[in-house]
C-alpha cells in the first residue's frame, strides 16, 4: 500500500480509525472522511504518514464530489476508497419511525452510494481502483430487531454488485465486508442489550480489510465473511 492514496470513509469510528493505523503503518496516503473535523484532526496526528483532512456530510452528494475533487487536486488520483462509514437503529418494526429510516437510508445507503459513485469515477479515468464497502453481516442474514438497518444494508449490497459489474472492464475491484458485531463506538446508541466483550475488535476487522487491499492484481476478494464464535450466521 505504500504511497497509494487511501480515502477513508467514516475515519473516526472503530473501524476507520483502525484501517487508518494500518494503512499508515505501510505507507499509504491518506485522506480522512467524517463529520468531525475535532477528532478527524486528532486522528491525523497520530498516524506517522502523509493525511488529508476532509470533512464531510456524505449525505450530501455535491459535498462527496467535492471531496473526491479536493483529493485528487491535492493528492493526484484515488487508489482506494473504504466505505466505514454508518449508523444503527435496533428497534421492533412497528415502532420505527420515518426520522429513523430516513437515518438509514441517507447515511447507510446513499452515503455509501454517493461516495462509490464519486470515487469510482476517478478511478474509471485511471482504468485501476479498489472500493471496499463495509456492510456487516446484517447486509446478507436479517435479524428482528433490524428491519430499517438490515434495508439500508441490503441496499449497499444490490448497487455494489451492480457497479462491480459495469465496472470490472476499467480494472476496478469491489470487496464486501460482511463483518459480525465489532466492539465500536456504533453500539454506543444502540439500546439492545449486547455483550461487546464478545464482538471482534475493530482491530481484527481492519486487518481482514487489509488482506483484501493487498490481494495480488490478478485476484478480486469479491466477500469477507468475518463474525465472533459466539454469535455466528451461516
Amino acid at each position: 500500500m505504500k504511497d497509494k492514496v487511501v480515502v477513508v470513509v467514516g475515519a473516526s469510528g472503530g473501524i476507520g480509525s483502525a484501517v487508518s493505523r494500518e494503512l499508515a503503518a505501510q505507507g499509504a496516503q491518506l485522506v480522512l472522511v467524517g463529520r468531525n473535523p475535532a477528532t478527524l484532526n486528532v486522528l491525523a496526528a497520530e498516524l506517522a504518514t502523509d493525511t488529508l483532512v476532509i470533512p464531510t456530510d456524505i449525505t450530501q452528494p455535491q459535498q462527496v464530489e467535492d471531496l473526491m475533487q479536493k483529493a485528487v487536486a491535492e493528492l493526484g488520483a484515488i487508489d482506494v476508497l473504504v466505505n466505514a462509514a454508518g449508523a444503527g437503529v435496533m428497534k421492533q418494526y412497528n415502532k420505527i419511525t420515518p426520522e429513523d429510516l430516513d437515518l438509514m437510508l441517507d447515511l447507510n445507503l446513499k452515503g455509501s452510494f454517493y461516495t462509490s459513485q464519486a470515487a469510482a469515477n476517478v478511478m474509471k479515468e485511471q482504468k485501476s481502483g479498489h472500493i471496499c464497502n463495509v456492510i456487516g453481516i446484517l447486509g446478507k442474514h436479517p435479524m428482528a430487531m433490524a428491519a430499517a438497518y438490515c434495508a439500508s444494508k441490503f441496499g449497499v449490497v444490490g448497487f455494489s454488485k451492480s457497479m462491480a459489474e459495469e465496472l470490472k472492464r476499467y480494472g476496478i475491484k469491489f470487496t464486501l465486508c460482511y463483518f459480525g458485531g465489532v466492539d465500536s463506538p456504533f453500539w454506543d446508541q444502540v439500546t439492545l442489550k449486547v455483550d461487546r466483550s464478545k464482538m471482534l475488535t475493530p482491530t481484527t476487522a481492519a486487518q481482514a480489510i487489509m488482506f483484501a487491499l493487498n490481494s495480488p492484481p490478478q485476484a478480486v476478494p469479491l466477500e469477507i465473511n468475518l463474525q465472533p464464535e459466539s454469535h455466528l450466521f451461516f
